[in-house]
C-alpha cells in the first residue's frame, strides 16, 4: 500500500520530536484520568508527542491540542488523526486555555481533567533553519512561532534603539553583556550595515563579549537568541496570562503540569502554584477559615528534572524542569488571581508584549 501525505507528515511529525519526560508527565497526569470520559487540554501542540502518548495511555482520555503555529497543527494533526474524536487540535496561543476548556468541558461549570504545558521553542521550530531561532545555521532573523502575523527578530533588531535593546537582552535572556551586544547592533545599523542574518548576529554576540566570558556557559549567542524569541513572541507575558486560566479551569482533583526550559518561566510557574498551595491566613491565626484554604497542592517537591536515562535518550531535556499541582478546592470559592497579582513590585514585564 503507498503511503498518503498525511502518512508522510505523521511519521515526520514522530521522527523529529521526542517529547521531554513523557513517562513522568503521564504519571503525575493519571489520577485525574479515572473519571468517566476525562477531557485533557494540551497547551503547546508542537508535534503531538506528549498528546499521543497520553491518548495511546488512556484510552477513554478526549484531548484538545492548542498551538499557534499551523505548521504544528498540520503535523500533529496527521500524527494522531488514528485517534480519531478523541482528538481535536485548535490554532490559538495557549492564553486561550479557559475558553477552549469550556468548550471542551462535560461539566456544567466548563471545567475539565488536567491541563498540559511544555514552553519553550517546539524541535519543529528549532529543526527548521529557516525559522531563525537556531544560532547554529544561517537564516533570516525571524523567530516567530507563528510567522503569519506580528514582528519579526529582524523588526527588534532594525527599529528598537539601545535602550530597549539593553532591556530586551537583559531582562529575557539574562545576558550580563547586554549594553556592549545592544551598542553594537545600533553601531552597525548606524554605520549603514545593519545585522539582517542569524549568522550575523551571532558572530557580533561572539565579538562583543570577552573572551574569557566566551569560555565558558555554552554557546555565547544563545542568550541573546532567547531574549529576542521571548520579545517577538511575548512568551513570558502569555505564560503569566495562561496559568491562572488554565488553574481555573480544572475540576477539583484536576492537574496542571508545567514543563519549563529556563529560569524565568519557571519562576513565574513557581510563584503561581506556591501562591496557590499557601494559605491566605496569617501566620499566627490558630484555624484557617475555609475561604481562606489553599486551593491547590503541589505535586512536585521543587522543580524535577532529567534523570540520566532521559538525558541520554533525550539531549534537549537537559535544561527541563518539571512542576505539577492538583486543585484542592471548586474554582467558584477559590479562582486563581489573574497574572497582575502575582508580579513583584516594580516588574514591568507584563505591560509589553507560544
Amino acid at each position: 500500500m503507498s503511503n498518503t501525505p498525511a502518512d508522510g507528515q505523521a511519521a515526520a511529525a514522530a521522527d523529529h520530536h521526542t517529547p521531554v519526560l513523557l513517562g513522568r508527565c503521564l504519571e503525575l497526569l493519571a489520577p485525574a484520568f479515572t473519571v468517566p470520559e476525562p477531557v485533557m487540554i494540551d497547551c503547546t501542540l508542537g508535534m503531538g508527542g506528549h498528546a499521543e502518548g497520553a491518548l495511546e495511555r488512556f484510552p477513554q482520555l478526549t484531548l484538545v491540542g492548542i498551538d499557534r503555529d499551523p505548521q504544528a497543527i498540520a503535523l500533529a494533526s496527521a500524527r494522531l488523526a488514528r485517534f480519531g474524536h478523541r482528538f481535536r487540535a485548535v490554532r490559538a496561543t495557549y492564553d486561550a486555555v479557559d475558553a477552549i476548556a469550556a468548550e471542551a468541558s462535560r461539566r456544567p461549570d466548563g471545567t475539565v481533567d488536567a491541563v498540559l504545558m511544555d514552553l519553550g521553542v517546539s524541535s519543529l521550530q528549532l529543526d527548521d533553519a529557516d525559522r531563525g531561532f537556531s544560532y547554529a545555521h544561517p537564516a533570516p532573523l525571524d523567530m516567530r512561532m507563528d510567522q503569519s502575523a506580528g514582528r519579526t527578530a529582524q523588526d527588534i533588531v532594525d527599529t528598537a534603539d539601545e535602550q530597549e535593546l539593553t532591556r530586551i537582552l537583559r531582562d529575557y535572556g539574562e545576558e550580563r553583556f547586554a549594553a556592549r551586544i545592544a551598542a553594537a547592533i545600533v553601531r552597525r545599523r548606524s554605520a549603514g550595515s545593519p545585522v539582517t542574518s542569524t549568522a550575523e548576529l551571532s558572530e557580533l554576540v561572539r565579538a562583543s563579549i570577552p573572551a574569557a566570558a566566551r569560555r565558558r556557559g555554552g554557546h555565547p549567542a544563545k542568550r541573546t537568541f532567547q531574549a529576542l524569541r521571548i520579545a517577538v513572541n511575548g512568551e513570558l507575558q502569555l505564560l503569566e496570562r495562561a496559568l491562572p486560566r488554565a488553574l481555573n479551569s480544572l475540576r477539583v482533583g484536576g492537574r496542571l503540569v508545567v514543563e519549563s526550559y529556563q529560569s524565568l518561566e519557571d519562576r513565574i510557574v513557581k510563584r503561581v502554584l506556591a501562591a496557590g498551595a499557601t494559605s491566605g491566613a496569617p501566620a499566627d491565626l490558630p484555624v484557617v477559615p475555609d475561604d481562606l484554604q489553599p486551593y491547590l497542592e503541589l505535586l512536585t517537591h521543587g522543580a524535577q528534572k532529567a534523570d540520566a536515562a532521559e538525558l541520554e535518550a533525550n539531549p534537549r531535556s537537559a535544561s527541563v524542569r518539571l512542576r505539577a499541582a492538583v486543585r484542592t478546592r471548586p474554582v467558584g470559592q477559590a479562582p486563581a488571581p489573574n497574572h497582575d497579582a502575582y508580579a513583584p513590585a516594580g516588574n514591568t514585564r507584563g505591560r509589553n508584549c507560544r
